[in-house]
């Protein structure tokens, strides 16, 4: 895990391998006691997830495959 210390309105990149595309751009908007409020850019085609809401999706992902192989 990278760990990183940014203060208000400023960001983070994240670029693909050659170093050329930003995949996504994060940046801190606010700060208001526990809590940190973040901006995400990234092209439409790129789904940024909440954690959880991310676990739920791949639950409900494995649920949906059938657990045995069709007869033919």
């Amino acid at each position: 895990m990278l760990v990183l210390t940014r203060k208000h309105q400023e960001s983070v990149v994240v670029i693909n391998v050659d170093g050329v595309e930003c995949l996504i751009k994060m940046t801190v908007l606010d700060l208001t006691g526990d809590r940190v409020k973040l901006g995400f850019e990234a092209d439409k085609e790129l789904l940024i997830h909440r954690s959880e809401v991310w676990d739920r999706i791949r639950v409900d992902r494995q649920s949906d495959q059938p657990t045995t192989k069709p007869l033919a």
